[in-house]
């Protein structure tokens, strides 16, 4: 089976991780490919080693199974790479919280050999494509989340916003927030959005800090297309896509979809998304 690893380029300390991941693959026979970038940056705490990975560039690769080592944000690094090569993705967890990159360093080596023997399931997610005539916007598409911000600088945005052909609201606010269901637990959730469970079929429209008490976050089926015009007094504005940020300027005109394809996460065998709610978030807990 082949496998290709994933990391992101600093914590350096957390190389011990990356040098157990690669001693399991290699011990059960795995072939191993990497991120030349990431494995230049962890190869000096690497050690000696009898084997060594095969390096690939950017998005340039094949496998069976990409690993992602890191936080979510390293996951959502790796979705991006993976683009619509239809790979199921695993997350080895060695960030903080960690919804998407749920496997623990500890159970990594129970983890692979399940892999192994195809004792895993794979949860198909929705991804967000932004239409836009930005120069600059080479992959746009987004996992998580596209956010609409205001810029640092600047007072608050008004943000006309229609579905489909219908008019929904206009927005006085610092941004607005379409999230995936994966991306509910992320950027949305922070500024008071639904968790929203990740095959639902639907979409999270969130206002930022909006300048009114009667909007609300917004569910909405996910076969449809939003569309944005945005107003600023400074004629400019941020879109982020998975935290990837441009500036766009007022004539700028977004539609947003979700994508023809979907990102494969892998999941272990009985480890459900409500399992991860109560891990990471103590959903539930009393301690009365």
């Amino acid at each position: 089976m082949e496998f290709a690893i994933i990391g992101n380029n600093y914590q350096v300390e957390k190389a011990i991780h990356t040098k157990n991941l690669l001693h399991i693959l290699f011990s059960k026979g795995a072939t191993v490919k990497m991120c030349r970038s990431f494995y230049e940056f962890i190869k000096p705490s690497l050690g000696e080693m009898n084997k060594a990975p095969i390096l690939f560039e950017d998005n340039n690769f094949s496998a069976d199974m990409v690993i992602s080592i890191g936080g979510d944000g390293t996951f959502l690094k790796a979705a991006r790479k993976v683009g619509n090569k239809e790979i199921p993705i695993i997350g080895i967890n060695t960030g903080r919280l960690g919804f998407l990159a749920d496997v623990s360093p500890e159970n990594m080596e129970q983890t692979i050999e399940e892999i192994l023997q195809g004792k895993y399931e794979i949860e198909k997610r929705c991804v967000l494509q932004l239409g836009c005539n930005h120069p600059k916007i080479k992959s746009p598409f987004a996992l998580n989340e596209i956010a609409i911000l205001k810029r640092d600088d600047a007072s608050m945005i008004t943000i006309h916003t229609h579905i489909d052909n219908s008019y929904l609201a206009t927005y006085q606010s610092d941004g607005l927030i379409i999230a995936t269901p994966t991306g509910s637990t992320a950027y949305s959730l922070s500024v008071g959005g639904p968790i929203v469970e990740p095959n639902s079929k639907t979409l999270v429209i969130n206002p930022v800090a909006p300048h009114s008490l009667n909007v609300r976050p917004f569910i909405i089926r996910d076969n449809i297309t939003v569309h944005l015009k945005i107003e600023s007094r400074n004629h400019n504005f941020l879109v982020s896509i998975d935290g990837r940020s441009y500036t766009c300027n007022d004539d700028t005109e977004l539609c947003i979809s979700k994508a023809d394809y979907s990102v494969q996460v892998v999941k272990r065998q009985n480890h459900h998304f409500y399992d991860t709610l109560r891990d990471k978030l103590m959903w539930g807990a009393d301690k009365r």
